[in-house]
């Protein structure tokens, strides 16, 4: 009988035991969202990529919240870039009441969902969406890590006068919240720089034939085509402005600034005939913090970055950061200081938020291409 009381002293001892080791166990849901079905599925499941190691990295690194060990976990969804799934899924996280939400991709789906978080109180970081209007809504809970359109579009728009020498420039926008937001800003950009606009033509996301509309700006004989969409929309509107004859510049923004282009344009692509900008860009001694990154997404995922993977997985460590700094993973609580982020040096560069939530002194980097290949030119902020 004493052998059996014994065992069972024993056994509710190493009960007890697991118990108080999980209770000091702390679980932190960062939500994850971006298009991972869909045209663009190639750059969400870079971003996703990109949120995986920073919680893969935070979890080996065995991170203290509050006195307690913490354990994150990454809760993914797919919004396949379109807002009424992007407020689904949002409204989804919401009820798996995460403490922070990386995403969304796409301005589009990006603004919408915003409203859901900042209702529920959780704060959200975009890697990615550079519409004007994300952060302008009033909205405590949002957060971006690039540039936005103004300084985007706007950037693009004088470039092309100033260094392209555009003196015909024509505008065409997919309609989406990114799409045709930075298409205006590109505009603003033209109209500043002296330059003169001979068209402004409109697809859709989700189009392959550009025919009707490239033949109708053909006749304007523009030297600057600008793009206001994404890589899977651009490229083939490439290829088929080749087949055109159409000799112009091809300009767009991040959405098209991908190391896929070349492939999706069908390699069709002259020297130099392409020129974009991507929100974001790295200078001086941060160059070899996001090279080493680049090195273990390689390493990791046997392919390259192909764009915004750094700002998700910075995005997962900023929030991170302001749990320690806060002592909790409860919104309420580490949420101020999130807002007080102030020269966080990552592998993105140094990060501090402004009183609507963006990005201090945002750069650009400007790419251009030889064949099919990507190549860096500048960085301006």
């Amino acid at each position: 009988m004493r052998t059996h009381l014994t065992s069972v002293a024993a056994a509710a001892a190493m009960a007890f035991a697991a118990t108080s080791i999980h209770a000091q166990e702390l679980v932190v849901k960062i939500g994850h969202v971006a298009p991972t079905s869909g045209s663009v599925a190639h750059l969400g499941k870079d971003l996703e990529n990109g949120a995986k190691m920073a919680i893969e990295e935070l979890n080996a690194k065995g991170v203290s919240i509050g006195g307690k060990k913490a354990k994150f976990v990454l809760l993914t969804e797919d919004d396949a870039a379109d807002p009424k799934q992007g407020t689904a899924v949002a409204q989804k996280l919401v009820d798996s009441n995460v403490n922070a939400v990386v995403g969304h991709l796409n301005s589009g789906t990006t603004i919408p969902a915003s409203r859901l978080y900042s209702e529920a109180g959780i704060p959200q970081i975009s890697p990615t969406a550079t519409n004007p209007k994300y952060t302008r809504q009033g909205f405590k809970t949002a957060f971006r890590l690039v540039a936005d359109d103004a300084q985007l579009g706007g950037t693009l728009g004088r470039y092309s006068v100033d260094t392209l020498k555009g003196k015909k420039i024509a505008v065409i926008d997919d309609r989406t919240a990114y799409g045709q937001g930075v298409a205006d800003e590109f505009e603003k950009g033209v109209k500043a720089a002296g330059g003169m606009l001979v068209g402004r033509e409109f697809t859709t996301d989700k189009a392959t034939d550009f025919n009707a509309i490239l033949t109708k700006i053909k006749g304007n004989k523009p030297d600057v085509i600008f793009f206001g969409g994404m890589d899977a929309v651009g490229g083939p509107m490439i290829r088929q402005m080749n087949q055109l004859g159409i000799n112009a510049k091809f300009v767009g923004g991040d959405g098209m600034c991908s190391g896929e282009l070349g492939k999706l344009a069908g390699g069709n692509l002259a020297d130099e005939q392409v020129w974009c900008a991507e929100a974001g860009g790295v200078e001086g001694d941060a160059k070899k913090a996001m090279a080493d990154f680049q090195a273990r997404y390689k390493k990791k995922y046997g392919e390259e970055v192909k764009q915004y993977a750094p700002y998700a997985y910075e995005a997962v460590l900023i929030f991170a950061d302001a749990m320690v700094k806060a002592g909790s993973a409860d919104p309420a609580k580490y949420l101020p200081v999130l807002a007080k982020t102030d020269g966080y040096k990552g592998v993105i560069g140094n990060v501090s938020f402004d009183p609507k939530g963006d990005i201090k002194n945002g750069s650009l980097t400007l790419y251009s291409f030889k064949g099919a290949t990507r190549y860096q030119t500048s960085v301006v902020r």
